[in-house]
């Protein structure tokens, strides 16, 4: 909660402006940009050149820069955008929904105990909690690299890599059902196995949380990439209720084959989205979806290394606002997630059902929470304004959900709105500025 009081100070301050490089890049090209914002100061904008459109179609455009892609070939450079040729394709929808639905199964596989950790511990004689520990600590290690092996291989490969490697854990960790239905064994995977499948998952899980961006600006216009970029970022919230909601059904008490078949389920999920990623998934469009994406693509702009990036990022003094906003939004998204049990019980509801549909909920209201004010985001730009509001909404929503004393904190209605309303709010704050 303090981080949160520091970081709306922070904002509020002068000298750390909310400017991002695609608002230095917008002043760089003499981009007028709404004056209302209180997040950038305009400067004074290029003058615009007069097109002739007449002399544009029969004689060649001007260019302003002439990259070498091969020995033998240029790319010709127009100096005005709009002149490279750009498309919207439908099927975009299809990719943003396979990389969504593949980091739905990542995280319902992550908090796939959560639910049920009465019936895990009974069955292995270990903490539920460490398997997501071991989840997590998988994921960081595999975040380094993302960025490098994209860059490398591509999106298409490295998207259908990730998917492969997840439903092998899946399939590892869903033994115990699959030697069941085989009349093989006793029907319970080794412990051992869980854990190593659980590895494999985690460190897939990285090449569908850090894509999301990329594949908004290869696929998605510039109106629609906040939006676009929420509903992947936000998939993994609905794969948390998912956990929530189908692990409280299916798992009961101490039933060893209940928590068998509930990881049956999960392989059988994966391997239909991971069929149908490696079947359509693609690299790219034909044709690049916007203007500014167009020009990387003519110019050759490829992403620099991990640790270059990083550096080059980590000195740029208004990388920071942004990065701590971030922060701040995912440690209270997971750590009320992990912890919904005690949040709910410090507030009058008891039963494991209720428990689990508040911790549902929750999730749903983070991905609306992203689609609502993601959308917003897109149309009016208003990044700096957007983070600002919903930090601040946080932080008053917060204290229902910590208090113990004088009632408030045990009122289950009041805790029940703060959750769902922290949750449309706080989770939002991700994809915002994971654009920025």
């Amino acid at each position: 909660m303090m981080l949160i009081y520091l970081l709306l100070v922070g904002y509020a301050l002068p000298s750390l402006s909310f400017v991002t490089p695609r608002t230095r890049a917008y002043q760089y090209a003499g981009v007028t940009l709404n004056k209302s914002s209180p997040s950038i100061k305009p400067w004074p904008a290029t003058p615009m050149k007069t097109l002739d459109w007449g002399k544009i179609a029969t004689q060649k455009p001007p260019c302003a820069t002439k990259m070498r892609a091969s020995r033998d070939d240029q790319i010709e450079v127009p100096e005005n955008l709009e002149m490279l040729p750009t498309k919207l394709y439908g099927k975009r929808w299809f990719q943003l929904g396979m990389l969504s639905f593949l980091a739905l199964i990542s995280d319902w596989v992550c908090f796939s105990t959560a639910s049920s950790p009465r019936t895990f511990e009974a069955v292995y004689d270990h903490d539920a909690e460490f398997l997501i520990d071991i989840f997590l600590y998988s994921n960081v290690l595999s975040c380094f690299m993302v960025t490098d092996t994209v860059s490398k291989v591509g999106m298409e490969k490295s998207i259908k890599g990730a998917a492969t490697l997840m439903l092998v854990g899946c399939l590892m960790r869903s033994e115990g059902y699959l030697s069941s239905l085989l009349h093989i064994g006793d029907g319970i995977t080794p412990y051992s196995v869980v854990v190593l499948g659980t590895v494999l998952v985690g460190l897939s899980q990285p090449f569908f949380q850090c894509t999301p961006p990329m594949l908004s600006a290869i696929w998605f216009g510039s109106k629609e990439r906040a939006l676009s970029t929420a509903v992947a970022l936000n998939a993994n919230q609905i794969g948390i209720a998912t956990a929530f909601l189908v692990g409280g059904a299916m798992c009961h008490g101490t039933d060893a084959i209940s928590m068998m078949n509930y990881f049956g389920v999960i392989a059988v999920a994966c391997a239909a989205v991971t069929s149908w990623t490696l079947v359509a998934f693609e690299e790219k469009p034909p044709l690049p979806p916007s203007g500014s994406e167009a020009r990387k693509l003519a110019l050759n702009k490829k992403e620099p290394p991990f640790f270059e990036s990083a550096k080059k990022f980590l000195s740029n003094k208004d990388f920071y606002p942004p990065l701590a906003a971030f922060v701040a939004s995912i440690t209270i998204t997971n750590i009320v997630g992990a912890f919904i049990d005690e949040v709910m019980e410090r507030g009058g509801i008891t039963e494991q059902l209720q428990i689990n549909l508040a911790g549902a909920g929750f999730e749903l209201a983070i991905l609306v929470g992203g689609i609502v004010i993601g959308g917003y985001v897109d149309k009016t730009k208003q990044f700096k304004r957007s983070t600002l509001v919903t930090l601040a909404i946080s932080f008053f929503l917060l204290y229902p959900l910590g208090l113990t004393e004088h009632q408030i904190g045990q009122e289950p209605m009041l805790v029940l709105v703060s959750l769902f309303g922290l949750g449309f709010v706080a989770g939002p704050i991700q994809p915002v500025d994971a654009e920025l």
